[in-house]
């Protein structure tokens, strides 16, 4: 039974560790169908996307995803290019794309944007960014990467730095990792720390030590995943102006982790990790988007595909 047909993907917190790993399952199996055989799991199905925020990994995913599954993609990218400069709701908006297509994905800077959606469309949503709450496809991807490059989840020891206030990447990560025994150190500054009003329900779930320092913690991780400081999410520049920065992975960090580390980013990457880190092996942020097509392959599939990838 495949209980993820015709459902909606707003949150990672409505999956449990045994669904994650379905997930990842399916995912194994997309990797190792023949192309051919790959493209008959969507034929004839449309996939339509809204997004009201830049995007460049995430549409371009799953835009590649649906195509190699046989379906094809529609919608919106550029909402400068939409009735929505003509006064059109979201609501209106969703309506109509639920028209045109079979399944939708959503971004838009509003939290609760993809409930909100789910709710009115009359075809299932994939919530691709709302506002500073929640990606779960894209936490979804990281786990698979985790498990894909380090052959296990459970056990390992796991650093998140940079922005954790903002980064909503990084709360669907924390909530797809509570599913796993794992050890988790929080790096940021000080104004940059996750936010206070989800510490709560994510320690109910999982432990994790914070800390504004990066060097006490890198010979420890099996995992580092680094995040962009968001300059686009704080309401003051000034204050973006006094963290950007403040942590920058080079070869010399690199040389201090496991020689069997890796380095993770949901991308895009400005100043974080120096360029010359990208020829390492363990530099796994483009794998990682690599498998990102393939984890959002397997999700289509199942929401579209009454077998899924079976």
């Amino acid at each position: 039974m495949n209980e993820f047909y015709c459902k909606d993907i707003i949150s990672i917190k409505d999956y449990d560790k045994s669904q994650l790993e379905t997930i990842f399952a399916s995912t194994d199996k997309i990797m190792q169908l023949d192309p051919s055989d790959r493209r008959e799991l969507c034929r004839g199905k449309t996939l339509g996307y809204l997004f009201y925020e830049p995007s460049t990994r995430t549409r371009l995913s799953f835009d590649s995803a649906m195509a190699s599954v046989g379906g094809n993609s529609l919608g919106i990218s550029d909402i400068s290019y939409s009735s929505t400069q003509k006064g059109e709701s979201l609501a209106d908006t969703v309506k109509m794309m639920s028209i045109y297509s079979d399944v939708m994905v959503l971004r838009h800077p509003l939290d609760g944007s993809s409930r909100f959606a789910a709710e009115i469309s009359d075809r299932p949503v994939i919530n691709a960014g709302s506002g500073t709450e929640e990606h779960p496809t894209q936490a979804i991807q990281d786990l698979f990467t985790i498990k894909k490059e380090k052959k296990k989840i459970d056990g390992l020891k796991i650093g998140i730095v940079g922005d954790l206030k903002y980064g909503r990447t990084v709360y669907s990560l924390l909530y797809g990792l509570g599913n796993y025994d794992v050890d988790v150190r929080l790096i940021s500054p000080e104004s940059l720390r996750i936010r206070p009003d989800s510490t709560y329900e994510i320690k109910k779930k999982l432990d994790f030590v914070e800390t504004v320092d990066i060097e006490e913690h890198l010979d420890d991780l099996d995992v580092l995943y680094v995040t962009r400081i968001q300059k686009e999410r704080f309401p003051d520049e000034e204050e973006y102006l006094k963290v950007r920065g403040s942590y920058v992975v080079g070869l010399d960090m690199l040389k201090r982790m496991k020689d069997d580390s890796i380095i993770l980013h949901p991308l895009p990457r400005i100043d974080e990790i120096a360029a010359d880190v990208d020829r390492t092996k363990n530099a796994k942020y483009f794998k990682q988007a690599e498998y990102g097509k393939y984890t959002r392959a397997a999700l289509l599939s199942m929401i579209l595909c009454k077998d899924g990838a079976s």
